[in-house]
């Protein structure tokens, strides 16, 4: 089975219980409903980024649905949790590209979310025999890929938030969900 499709999506939840604040993040996200399959971090050759619109019209409440997921939480006042999929698409639509996961505490939605990008797009630079120079910014390296015109499209969802004052468990998702 290859997804023929894939759509982002994020969510946060709060509860008294860790595992209950895992389901209210995925209620937020809106895949509460599916038996969620985590999997590796291949975007398959010739599949399409849909709208979370599009992707969610194709499931059905029950379905096992694969995914590549990425969740963090706290119970500690204050402290800011975020989880972040990162998405690199080739130029070459028969060659697979990447989605990376990325879980981190302190860092700002941005600051995720660019992380996890520029590791997925670092990832696919690897295996197409682009130079990676780790020394380099994000930027500089962003726009020496495009200039090579072999990564067509990065992106990224993020999902961050700062734990409950009172205690309770804060959860954080990020998932890119794939359309059989």
């Amino acid at each position: 089975m290859i997804p023929r499709k894939v759509f982002l999506t994020k969510g946060v939840g709060r509860h008294k219980e860790k595992l209950s604040a895992f389901e209210m993040a995925l209620r937020d996200a809106e895949i509460a409903a599916f038996n969620l399959v985590r999997v590796s971090s291949i975007f398959p050759p010739y599949c399409q980024l849909v709208s979370k619109k599009n992707g969610m019209e194709q499931l059905n409440a029950g379905q096992i649905v694969f995914c590549v997921l990425a969740e963090n939480a706290t119970s500690e006042p204050n402290r800011l949790v975020s989880s972040s999929i990162g998405l690199a698409i080739p130029a070459d639509r028969s060659r697979y590209g990447y989605l990376s996961e990325h879980h981190t505490f302190g860092e700002s939605e941005k600051q995720a979310g660019d992380y996890s990008e520029d590791l997925a797009a670092s990832m696919l630079a690897t295996i197409l025999g682009i130079s990676y120079d780790e020394n380099v910014s994000y930027d500089v390296r962003k726009k020496i890929w495009k200039m090579r015109n072999e990564i067509v499209r990065t992106t990224n969802i993020t999902q961050s938030a700062v734990g409950d004052k009172n205690g309770l468990w804060t959860t954080v998702i990020a998932a890119a969900v794939m359309v059989p």
